[in-house]
């Protein structure tokens, strides 16, 4: 139990249906990039993955339209969550985008493809069904950590 409080002492509790909102878009734009093979599309990405990344997903431009247009309209109590597993979520997502930054600049736009097509499933996979790949990953490791 004091093990409990402490995770919730230490952790940011954000707005679950914040990160899905984000996945929708993300899909969007992942699925742009990889039909378009448009190296700014994955940059500009990168960059959003790059924030959620680093600072939370709470500060995204995806979070932002989240906050601003959507949850107003939404009723009902929010469900809660740690930041910490979609933050972890945001990083697998940002080497996904870097790695397909690579593959544009180095020619071999397999790579690109490959990492793109990877990333906009887990994104899918959050998006549509609420199945946040990444943060699965995240409660596995900190499982695996723990014994």
């Amino acid at each position: 139990m004091t093990q409990d409080l402490e995770l919730k002492k230490n952790s940011l509790i954000i707005d679950a249906r914040g990160p899905r909102f984000g996945a929708v878009i993300t899909t969007a734009v992942l699925a742009t990039a990889l039909a378009t093979n448009n190296l700014w599309v994955i940059v500009a990405q990168a960059v959003v993955f790059a924030i959620g990344a680093f600072k939370g997903p709470q500060f995204t431009p995806y979070a932002f339209i989240y906050k601003s247009i959507v949850k107003p309209r939404l009723k009902g109590d929010a469900p809660a969550e740690d930041v910490r597993p979609p933050q972890f979520a945001q990083s697998v997502g940002l080497i996904f985008a870097l790695v397909a930054i690579g593959g544009v600049l180095s020619g071999v736009n397999a790579i690109f493809t490959v990492a793109v097509a990877f990333a906009l499933g887990a994104a899918f996979l959050n998006a549509a069904f609420n199945f946040c790949l990444g943060c699965e990953i995240y409660l596995l490791l900190l499982r695996a950590r723990s014994k």
